[in-house]
């Protein structure tokens, strides 16, 4: 494992990702003492958790800088993707957006209006999961970024209007004047650049910011998501199942992507449809994006309507949800 650390480490981040992937796994946990130095509005006497559940990225807040004013190309346009490149994508009246791996991987969080909705696309490449949430809470509209924190190896943001941690993964505020509050997720659909441009040939892609200084097209990354173990994580590992594995959450359940992959479409009691279909490069295993191994497209609808979802790393399902149903 040490030397996978270390080729993974010398991949290029001028944003520090190579520095978070050198730390050790035992990285100090996080104080209140050294949370306020970075997050001054932060209320670290309002917690949901053990701030020691807390672990340095290995960079600071707003380290790996999130997208706030995001730019956009007709898809007749783009040249750079390959085919079977991964986007997560809204559609609406409004139109059909997608925002491709091969820059999130490089910035996490990207701000975007659906039809008057002020949504945030996020990706944590450490737990491979994607959400779109809705910004509004009680009537504001927040904005958010990195916050160089991490909990069960997940990514935490901030939101910049009171300073408050919020958990990636489930969209709940962890630290803060905002804890108690949930931010909805928004459908979304995770597919390949091809299945995209073909249904919606008149839709838009997110283009790297003019300041982006990243290798966009390459993953630092590397060989991660075939790993023995995942980085920063000091929780128990799933049993039954490989802690580097996929699982399709929906809720709080989930259902392995090897099973589904064998068993799609998958139709449930309560209404859900589960298919796989091949074709999306992972994002996490070869240098280049484009020469991923194939994962796999997922949909998810319940009476043909999309349905939020994620496709996760099987530690971070556990650790999220150590009662959940999962389908293996």
């Amino acid at each position: 494992m040490g030397g996978n650390r270390v080729k993974l480490a010398n991949r290029l981040n001028l944003f520090g990702v190579a520095a978070l992937l050198a730390l050790p796994a035992n990285a100090s946990a996080e104080t209140a003492r050294s949370l306020q130095r970075e997050f001054p509005k932060l209320e670290t006497a309002k917690s949901a958790i053990n701030l020691r559940e807390l672990q340095s990225g290995g960079v600071p807040r707003d380290g790996i800088p999130a997208i706030l004013d995001p730019q956009f190309l007709p898809v007749s346009e783009a040249t750079e993707l390959g085919s079977d490149e991964p986007v997560i994508f809204l559609s609406g009246t409004c139109g059909a957006y997608a925002f491709p791996y091969r820059i999130l991987i490089w910035h996490e969080i990207v701000h975007h209006d659906q039809c008057g909705v002020p949504v945030a696309v996020t990706f944590c490449p450490l737990c491979n999961t994607s959400m779109v949430f809705d910004r509004r809470v009680e009537g504001v509209v927040l904005s958010f970024g990195t916050s160089g924190r991490l909990r069960h190896s997940d990514l935490v943001m901030y939101d910049h209007q009171t300073e408050s941690l919020w958990q990636q993964f489930t969209g709940e505020a962890i630290v803060g004047r905002q804890v108690g509050k949930t931010l909805a997720a928004v459908p979304a659909r995770i597919e390949s650049w091809q299945r995209f441009r073909e249904e919606f040939p008149d839709g838009r892609v997110l283009v790297p910011p003019s300041w982006g200084r990243s290798a966009y097209g390459r993953t630092p990354y590397e060989g991660y998501d075939s790993a023995p173990s995942p980085f920063l994580f000091q929780g128990r590992m799933p049993r039954g199942i490989d802690p580097m594995a996929r699982v399709v959450r929906v809720g709080t359940r989930a259902w392995s992507l090897a099973w589904l992959r064998k068993n799609s479409p998958v139709e449930t009691m309560d209404g859900l449809r589960l298919e796989w279909r091949e074709g999306q490069n992972s994002a996490l295993d070869r240098a280049l994006i484009s020469r991923g191994r194939d994962i796999g497209n997922v949909r998810v609808t319940r009476e043909g309507a999309d349905v939020a979802f994620s496709v996760d790393f099987a530690f971070a399902y556990r650790a999220f949800y150590p009662q959940g149903e999962l389908v293996k």
